[in-house]
């Protein structure tokens, strides 16, 4: 008869078996449960006094999980948003250990019972035209950096991709023939088009005439350790 499985053995499996080998959910979605539990054992060797190898399952009953997730917000200063984001992960955690040890039902079904935190959601700001005109002309377009971050912005202000989106363009995802478009993974791993507008393919052109033409270079790539790329261009 096997022997049941410890937290710490539940926890690693989860990273590895759960989230990485079946799941392959992305990195970012890694970190972001990395960093919960983090916190997690951190606050459960303060409150339990055990360090994290000594933990059970039973020590993270339900009252206990509430009581962290307030003490993120009442300490911490976490968000209404971001208490949700922690409790996503602790959930998903949770939903993994209710097939691995169900003789723990019980206590894992009431921590799964544990529900968002409420909060008002605010409109969704935008940049007025005058705003975006006044970002657009920010970057010294006599500098290396200058034209990039110019033509990252261009881009970012005309297909809404966040940030992660853009700075993973390879030119392989970008074309700049009739129709232009980008191509991209987004969130949940859902493929994205987006179309460019004409302003945005003149500076991808341009930008382009600039970078190394291998179809899986970094549309947007950090300047080489040591180079002068965010020095003035040379006078012709």
């Amino acid at each position: 008869m096997s022997s049941p499985l410890s937290f710490p053995i539940l926890l690693e499996r989860f990273f590895t078996a759960r989230l990485m080998q079946q799941q392959h959910v992305s990195h970012h979605t890694i970190a972001s449960y990395r960093d919960t539990f983090c916190l997690l054992l951190r606050y459960a060797q303060t409150c339990r006094h055990k360090d994290p190898s000594q933990l059970t399952l039973a020590d993270l009953d339900a009252d206990f999980i509430v009581a962290f997730l307030d003490d993120l917000q009442a300490h911490r200063g976490t968000s209404a948003r971001s208490r949700n984001v922690r409790l996503a992960a602790v959930h998903s955690f949770f939903r993994y250990a209710a097939l691995e040890v169900p003789e723990h039902s019980a206590l894992i079904e009431r921590v799964l019972a544990i529900p968002a935190k409420r909060y008002e959601r605010a409109p969704i700001a935008y940049l007025t035209r005058a705003e975006s005109e006044a970002l657009l002309a920010a970057p010294d377009l006599s500098t290396w950096l200058g034209r990039r971050d110019r033509t990252l912005l261009l881009v970012a202000l005309q297909t809404g991709l966040r940030v992660s989106e853009l700075i993973g363009l390879r030119w392989q995802d970008v074309t700049l023939a009739t129709g232009g478009h980008v191509r991209c993974q987004g969130k949940g791993r859902k493929q994205r088009c987006t179309p460019l507008r004409k302003e945005a393919v003149t500076a991808l052109r341009a930008w382009q005439h600039e970078q190394a033409q291998e179809a899986t270079a970094s549309v947007f790539r950090r300047p080489a350790a040591g180079s002068s790329v965010g020095m003035p261009s040379p006078i012709s």
